[in-house]
């Protein structure tokens, strides 16, 4: 019986790969739609955007049908537990980000899935990076004039931020703890809020994502110091990075990515990352991007899933450090 058992599974399985395998060779099929499982809410977040703005490129080249589907709750881990459990038929993928992917592992004291088991890396798609802004009465003009202001004034001074464990928060954390600063974090439900009390002083510093502050900084209602990029952002091109200013460890972003669950065919994957790629290299698109704030990433899949590893050691330091928790 046992050995009927055994050859059983092995024939199951078996067929299951041919079965996918079959699939991929006439992937994708017109009259069956592509579903982009984004985990949040839909109405022109950023994550949103950038998802619809990539789907409306993959339909046009794969000539079938993309839905985005959003499924928000969690800071996305309702969304990105759908996804992993997703049949790997190359007609399900999942579009997420650092927060998701790298950040929610260490945040949370469980999630019900594993951003590198549960999911086959396909490509990065951008990275919108996160500014060290001021508040304009601030005595502070260039960064290590702020770094030397707040090692002076230990916990006088207040960062704003939409959210423990938000990326604007894990940056502060980041910056202290890279520089040997302390400063007092105040959450708020809503970045315009953070940003308006920035404006009058009620908070001093913000570690924004570009595109929620660049308005404001060519507006000169704030300072900016330094983008936490090693590479200047098109929204802001006249902001010098943490790399060039000498701070190549103060790094933080909210990157992009294009996942698929686990097992889906090779090809498929193969086919994904090439068309990703190609849309990243199109000029009008990258225009698109930067209107944004976003600058196209791309690359193959294993440099996915290095970055990935990385982010989820790096993030997992600072959140254990800070003794960060959420439920």
């Amino acid at each position: 019986m046992r050995l009927l058992t055994q050859c059983f599974i092995v024939c199951a399985a078996l067929f299951s790969s041919v079965s996918l395998t079959a699939q991929a060779n006439t992937w994708p099929l017109a009259d069956k739609a592509i579903q982009l499982t984004v985990p949040a809410p839909g109405g022109g977040g950023t994550g949103d955007t950038i998802a619809r703005m990539l789907a409306e490129q993959l339909a046009l080249r794969l000539k079938t049908n993309i839905v985005i589907e959003n499924k928000p709750g969690a800071n996305g881990n309702i969304g990105a537990a759908a996804a992993a459990k997703y049949t790997p038929d190359g007609y399900r993928f999942l579009f997420s980000w650092a927060g998701t992917l790298a950040v929610n592992a260490s945040l949370y004291a469980s999630i019900a899935y594993d951003p590198q088991k549960d999911f086959d890396p396909i490509a990065l798609i951008c990275d919108v990076p996160n500014i060290l802004v001021v508040n304009n009465d601030l005595p502070a003009q260039s960064i290590e004039a702020f770094i030397a202001y707040a090692k002076s004034h230990p916990g006088k001074l207040n960062f704003g931020s939409t959210g423990i464990g938000s990326s604007m928060h894990l940056a502060g954390e980041l910056f202290m703890r890279e520089t040997n600063t302390k400063m007092v974090h105040v959450p708020y439900n809503a970045p315009g809020t953070a940003t308006t009390n920035l404006i009058a002083n009620e908070i001093q510093t913000m570690f924004q994502l570009v595109p929620g502050i660049a308005g404001q900084v060519k507006a000169n209602k704030v300072r900016a110091l330094a983008i936490m990029s090693p590479t200047r952002s098109p929204a802001l091109p006249e902001v010098p990075t943490t790399a060039e200013l000498g701070f190549p460890t103060l790094m933080s972003s909210t990157w992009f990515a294009l996942l698929a669950p686990k097992g889906t065919p090779q090809p498929i994957l193969t086919r994904m990352n090439k068309e990703a790629n190609e849309i990243l290299a199109d000029p009008v698109f990258k225009k698109r991007l930067a209107e944004i704030g976003a600058t196209p990433m791309g690359g193959t899949p294993n440099e996915l899933a290095s970055h990935l590893a990385a982010e989820l050691e790096k993030w997992g330091v600072v959140i254990r450090a800070a003794g960060i928790k959420n439920q």
